[in-house]
């Protein structure tokens, strides 16, 4: 019955977000999309990072390129805000944007688009001349129910695309090639892919991590694409900061390292954390802090308290966005299959609560903190309707801040 709901639901948005908001969108805006060159990614996890670097790499090119990501939308050097928890806007507000592109004189777009967006037609009426996939890692089962359609959804992305890149070590890659259209040009990369020295130079010293690295030769494979030369690759990468709250390291006085990172995935939480472990703990010890959203995947919340258990030396099961779930009982799923660790884990369901517990009682002896799900996200929800404005980069420098003041610190 669940699966009947979710093909309906396909017909559903043709209707109400396709045809009533893409195609009146479209005709509003007098078709924005044909006078760009549109470059889609998508994936399970790194598609904010990808798409913010292919879009820094095309303007050390000297190419008039736009942004349109998780983070927020870029025309230029102009942000703009999107809203909360948007990744793939509505046509209505994705058209707009288009259309001040074009009459700025923007030549390329870079948009990154979710599963969920492509099957509810968000990106209506949109024909990528390059789609990049960084990874898949089933996700979002909640919405697409299984890995089939969640495979499906992502497909339509790229079938949507003249060329498409893809990592060729990826499990899926197989299924995936075989799902696209014959007349699609496939590209492919890998970990060994290499290019000139010191466009290699440049992604060794930009990204320690191998998941981002692996973004990287994403970003590099489609920019190449484009046209752009090895010397503005090398000075994109060279220049290239982190999306807001992608492992993102904040400044303090204290003997600590804090780190806030988005990683809300089961895949992202196994790159991130061996990686914060090789990198940054080098005395003291690894405290983490992991929520699961409410009304979202129940099945990835034991893997990731399982996960968070087996890398820190301390785990902090609080609240993401819980909604109108009860979040200690999200918080006891993710404790459902922790083992021998189940003694390295504490619930502390207040996210902010949380926070102020880890670095006031471990923010010292050379220790690392790092808060996970939420990263550059402005705003938590807690019973299913409010959005309450909460940041874990402000609410942690607020914290970092009372701290310091004190005598000991």
């Amino acid at each position: 019955m669940k699966n009947l709901v979710y093909k309906l639901k396909r017909p559903y948005h043709f209707f109400k977000t396709g045809l009533l908001g893409g195609w009146r969108a479209e005709m509003r805006y007098r078709f924005p999309q044909k006078k760009l060159k549109i470059i889609t990614v998508t994936g399970t996890d790194g598609k904010t990072t990808t798409a913010t670097l292919i879009y820094q790499m095309l303007r050390s090119g000297g190419y008039k390129v736009g942004l349109i990501s998780t983070v927020a939308a870029y025309i230029g050097h102009k942000k703009i805000d999107t809203g909360f928890h948007v990744t793939s806007p509505h046509p209505s507000q994705l058209y707009r944007l288009m259309r001040q592109m074009v009459k700025e004189g923007i030549e390329y777009l870079v948009l990154e688009v979710t599963s969920q967006g492509a099957y509810q037609y968000r990106t209506w009426g949109i024909k990528a001349a390059i789609a990049g996939l960084t990874n898949i890692d089933y996700e979002h089962l909640d919405y697409h129910l299984t890995q089939e359609n969640y495979l499906q959804a992502k497909m339509l992305v790229l079938n949507s695309a003249k060329k498409v890149v893809i990592n060729q070590d990826q499990e899926i890659f197989n299924q995936v090639k075989k799902s696209l259209h014959k007349n699609i040009k496939l590209i492919t990369f890998s970990k060994t892919t290499r290019f000139g020295a010191n466009v290699e130079k440049a992604l060794r010293a930009a990204f320690s991590e191998d998941y981002n690295r692996l973004n990287g030769i994403l970003a590099l494979t489609i920019a190449k694409q484009v046209g752009v030369a090895d010397k503005d690759l090398a000075a994109a990468l060279e220049n290239f900061q982190l999306p807001e709250g992608r492992m993102e390291i904040l400044p303090t006085t204290l003997p600590l390292t804090m780190i806030v990172d988005f990683a809300h995935t089961p895949q992202a939480l196994s790159g991130a954390l061996p990686n914060i472990r090789r990198n940054f703990v080098k005395k003291g010890k690894l405290i983490g802090i992991v929520g699961c959203a409410g009304l979202r995947d129940r099945l990835k919340r034991p893997k990731m308290g399982k996960i968070m258990a087996q890398y820190c030396d301390l785990a902090i099961f609080t609240a993401e966005d819980p909604r109108s779930e009860n979040v200690w009982s999200i918080i006891n799923q993710m404790k459902s299959d922790l083992g021998d660790n189940y003694g390295k884990v504490i619930s502390i369901p207040n996210r902010e609560q949380a926070l102020q517990f880890a670095l006031e009682n471990f923010g010292k002896d050379d220790n690392v903190i790092a808060i996970f799900g939420k990263g550059h996200e402005q705003s938590m929800n807690y019973d299913g309707k409010t959005e309450i404005l909460w940041n874990d980069i402000t609410g942690a420098k607020k914290i970092l801040a009372k701290l310091e003041k004190l005598p000991h610190a």
